[in-house]
């Protein structure tokens, strides 16, 4: 069996593919392909409260190939999400079935809470220790989503309107900083100890500029934003090697991150290199196995 997930983000869209094989008791999902596109879509919402034109074009394009790349690996099933951007576009209802008029392609705008639960569904917490106590942080362009979980079950979820596309056009509110910083002094106080995991492209790429072994501490956060936070855009890109959509908001995701850590008291974080299209494959693959 053969799965799909789509992911608009905030920043870029994503298409994943993967290959379901199950033998006896071991289930695997093998990946075909995975392809990014910076399609960008906060930088029209956030400032102008709606998709642009341009955005427009760009993403029926993309949802075009993405559809091409779907048929070319005959996959069986399907699942598109569209996140912060499109939950806060006023034309996205519109755009939405456009889409579907045009190719056929359903997309669906999941809540901040259910893309929390999605990226959840990793099954990260099985593969740790059941007596420490875990964040799970996946920073996307508009949101962040934090789940925390303690002994194999979740004891806090939710998803904040902070997100590295936000931070840079300016449109994140001081009020929403201050409930993230809130909530997490509290978090902290009723669990000391807390070890975190990261997820997205940003802490993917954090990650390889510090060239350690699938975990940064805070201090490493710290000092990274510290050298690159005063650089240019192009400095960024010639020095570590950065793409220009990764060279502007790596500075902001690495903001959010470093907060996060100062006021939920962590000292290291966890980069398993998974992101929200990874759970959307696992819980499409729980819905097939329903229907």
């Amino acid at each position: 069996m053969v799965l799909a997930a789509i992911d608009i983000g905030s920043n870029a869209a994503r298409i994943l593919i993967c290959e379901v094989i199950k033998n006896d008791s071991d289930l695997r999902f093998e990946k075909l392909n995975l392809l990014r596109i910076p399609l960008r879509l906060g930088f029209d919402v956030f400032t102008k409260g709606a998709v642009g034109s341009k955005k427009k074009k760009m993403l029926f394009n993309t949802i075009k190939t993405f559809d091409q790349l779907m048929k070319v690996y005959d996959v069986d099933h399907y699942m598109a999400c569209a996140t912060s951007a499109m939950r806060d576009a006023n034309n996205s209802k519109d755009i939405i079935d456009e889409i579907k008029d045009e190719t056929g392609i359903e997309i669906e705008i999941i809540s901040g809470q259910l893309e929390a639960e999605i990226i959840y569904e990793n099954h990260i917490a099985e593969m740790l220790s059941n007596n420490k106590c875990y964040m799970y942080i996946d920073v996307g362009g508009g949101s962040t989503e934090i789940t925390l979980y303690h002994n194999s079950k979740v004891k806090f979820q939710k998803s904040y309107n902070i997100g590295t596309v936000r931070v840079l056009t300016d449109m994140v509110n001081d009020d929403v900083w201050q409930k993230l910083k809130i909530d997490l002094k509290s978090i902290a106080r009723d669990y000391p100890n807390i070890e975190a995991i990261g997820s997205g492209g940003n802490i993917n790429k954090i990650l390889s500029i510090q060239r350690n072994d699938a975990v940064l501490n805070y201090k490493e956060i710290k000092q990274i934003y510290n050298e690159l936070a005063p650089l240019s855009l192009l400095e960024r890109m010639e020095l570590y090697r950065l793409k220009k959509d990764r060279a502007d908001v790596i500075v902001p995701a690495l903001l959010i991150y470093h907060n996060i850590m100062k006021w939920a008291n962590i000292e290291n974080i966890n980069v398993p290199k998974i992101g929200l299209v990874d759970g959307l494959i696992h819980h499409l693959y729980d819905q097939v196995l329903v229907d």
